[in-house]
């Protein structure tokens, strides 16, 4: 039993000491395909290891299987800086995991560092809304509450309409959709965050609509009333499918109250979100 034992230390020069295998003294070749298999954050973790794991962990073989299948499209169709394509694939995933604004800065997408899944926001400002030119309905007030430098603020209206379209190369997988909203209108007073609900009302009457429709004939229906004052709530609107990554899918999403029989208002519109469904168990919604 203990000639098994000590089998397992592989002795150095007669009368040195004995020598026994460390993990730096992994070759880096074996180092890379183990890290090729673990998520990004974990693979961050391991390259703190020791000089071999971090080495391995920036072979370009590993970051393009974290790359969404879709990122050339990213990089040339939606940003449209063919530049990125020659950064070391590190420093490209870690750069499409920034925020990166198109559509003259009314749109957003970013990568979710977990998973290299494709996420993206749509302003208010990219979204149509039903008497937005006027006044006495809507205004754009600014905010240190969102992504984008203002939201849409309604004070009051009959007709509550926004609708939104999107075309866009996904990779394959489910999708969820949401709006961003909050009811009152959020400012600071004496560096607290207050809620101003004076111009609340109409939502507890009838229920909002959301609906969903797809390119290839998905649909999805959704309706609640809207509540939660003071607090930005994602009402989901519904899921949908990719299955051919290498088509464009185009979305359309609306939100609407349009029962004429009473006024709503009081409610901020922020944006539109789609996560992909491996994202959504993070994100707190309404649904």
């Amino acid at each position: 039993m203990g000639a098994n034992i000590s089998g397992a230390v592989v002795d150095g020069d007669e009368g040195g000491p004995p020598w026994r295998p460390k993990l730096g003294d992994i070759p880096e070749s074996c180092a890379a395909l183990v890290l090729a298999q673990l998520d990004p954050l974990e693979i961050c973790k391991l390259a703190q290891l020791n000089r071999s794991f971090r080495s391995a962990s920036s072979a370009d073989f590993i970051w393009e299987s974290k790359l969404p299948s879709n990122y050339r499209f990213i990089v040339e169709k939606v940003l449209g800086d063919t530049t990125l394509l020659n950064l070391p694939k590190k420093d490209l995933y870690a750069r499409l995991c920034r925020p990166n604004h198109f559509d003259a800065g009314t749109k957003e997408i970013w990568l979710d560092k977990n998973t290299g899944g494709v996420c993206l926001s749509i302003s208010s400002k990219a979204l149509t809304i039903t008497g937005i030119d006027d006044r006495r309905y809507w205004s754009h007030i600014s905010t240190e509450e969102s992504r984008y430098p203002t939201v849409a603020y309604l004070q009051q209206i009959w007709w509550f309409e926004v609708d939104g379209e999107l075309e866009f190369q996904f990779p394959a997988g489910t999708y969820c959709l949401f709006f961003r909203l909050q009811l009152g209108k959020s400012l600071k007073r004496l560096g607290r965050r207050v809620c101003k609900p004076e111009h609340i009302h109409g939502w507890d009457i009838k229920p909002a609509r959301f609906q969903l429709s797809t390119s290839d004939g998905q649909h999805a229906v959704f309706q609640c009333y809207l509540d939660n004052p003071g607090n930005w709530v994602l009402y989901h609107v519904g899921d949908f499918v990719v299955e051919n990554p290498n088509a464009l899918t185009k979305i359309k999403f609306s939100m609407t109250q349009i029962d004429c029989t009473h006024t709503k208002g009081g409610l901020c519109v922020d944006a539109a979100l789609i996560y992909p469904s491996t994202v959504r168990k993070e994100v707190r919604s309404c649904s």
